[in-house]
């Protein structure tokens, strides 16, 4: 048997036995279980990372070596029926799921090192790895397939995607842009003004990028908002940009707010335009939008029942700190650490029947249709869709144990 001494940064160690003819990925699992770590890098006196796939002897490793257990954090990404899992700098990327829509990525498998970062449209994933290239894989019609501009795609750094394309961001502040050409795949007409870009946003079908002098650039499908031309001229100083499935909102550097895209899912903000100063931050559900302004009230626009009518909790809203959304409703924490919540109440919008236990509230999450609020004390208080995460009764009792 070989001996090999494990550490972790904070002193804790602990000397494993194994296999002579074992793998360093064999010890890996052996210091996960013992540690209770999910995730984690082997690193040798030289500070080298020691390579799961090779056998110990292969790695250079010998009887009584001290190596150090470093945790990284796992990452997930999900297309609408796959998933990829992956930690930031590793070369393996695990993916389950419907195979031709990004669950199977073991064609790939040799060219994904030293991944940074894995984007997603509803079919396809795109992972940026260390050196700044690009490698894609799943639906071709969504995505998948980056060949034809795999030259261009070099010093990377952000991905962003619709339902069905990419969008590109690289050092140079230039734009490359692959999928379907309909919703934002084709950039071509905007090419030459994609300079300087400092951030993409996307809705279902459109991209709308910030450009350094505040400017703003859309393309990809005009039902979607890829078509600004109405408000074009009120786009500068353009300092944040949110979406909703098919309309945009940007926040400018005066507080004010410009919409556009489909009316319905709150590309006309007109009925509340006046109320849309200081705004500090956005959020939005499939089809709604909601502005906290700078003396903590909220203003909402869209469609009603996806949120964008808050007129019956308008009073309640004051003090807001911050705002959490599933598909179709909104939670808002407030100041005293009580919440208020709007929109669909199948999917969150109504909390009557837990409101007298959310008090001290520091944090609500959300799922698709069903939000979760950690208090002070360390409980946790859901609601919502019950096949969705809003019914907690039947692991309440562990929670004390997290």
């Amino acid at each position: 048997m070989f001996k090999v001494n494990v550490a972790l940064p904070s002193g804790r160690s602990e000397e494993f036995s194994i296999s002579e003819s074992s793998k360093v990925g064999d010890l890996k699992v052996l210091v996960q279980k013992s540690f209770q770590l999910g995730f984690l890098r082997l690193v040798d006196a030289d500070h080298h990372v020691v390579d799961p796939t090779l056998s110990l002897q292969a790695a250079g490793l010998e009887e009584g070596d001290h190596l150090t257990a470093i945790v990284i954090e796992a990452k997930v990404s999900a297309t609408g029926i796959a998933f990829a899992l992956f930690c930031c700098g590793s070369d393996r990327v695990v993916t389950w799921g419907d195979p031709r829509n990004g669950g199977d990525s073991s064609a790939f498998h040799h060219q994904l090192k030293g991944v940074q970062q894995i984007q997603a449209t509803s079919g396809a994933f795109a992972a940026i790895l260390a050196d700044g290239s690009v490698v894609t894989w799943g639906n071709l019609a969504c995505g998948g397939d980056s060949s034809e501009v795999q030259h261009q795609l070099k010093g990377v750094h952000q991905v962003q995607a619709t339902h069905f394309a990419f969008a590109a961001i690289l050092a140079d502040g230039s734009v490359v842009t692959w999928g379907n050409p309909h919703n934002g795949g084709d950039s071509s007409e905007v090419q030459n003004k994609l300079k300087g870009v400092q951030q993409v946003q996307a809705t279902e079908g459109a991209f709308a990028a910030i450009l350094a002098d505040g400017s703003v650039v859309t393309w990809g499908n005009p039902d979607c908002g890829g078509d600004s031309s109405e408000v074009q001229h009120q786009l500068k100083g353009v300092q944040q940009v949110q979406a909703t499935h098919f309309a945009f909102a940007a926040i400018l550097a005066d507080g004010s707010l410009v919409t556009w895209g489909d009316p319905g899912s709150g590309g006309d903000s007109s009925e509340v335009q006046n109320q849309l100063k200081g705004v500090q931050k956005v959020q939005t559900t499939q089809h709604a939008f909601a502005a906290i302004l700078a003396d903590g009230s909220v203003v909402t626009w869209g469609n009603a029942n996806d949120g964008g009518d808050s007129s019956e909790v308008q009073n309640q809203l004051k003090g807001v700190q911050k705002v959490q959304t599933t598909q179709h409703a909104f939670a808002a924490i407030l100041a005293d650490g009580s919440v208020v919540t709007w929109g669909n109440p199948n999917d969150g919008g109504d909390s009557s029947e837990v409101q007298d236990q959310l008090k001290g509230v520091q944090q609500v999450q959300a799922s698709d249709f069903a939000f979760a609020a950690i208090l002070a004390d360390g409980s946790v208080v859901t609601w919502g869709n019950p096949d969705f995460g809003g019914d907690s009764s039947e692991v309440q009792d562990q929670f004390r144990c997290v």
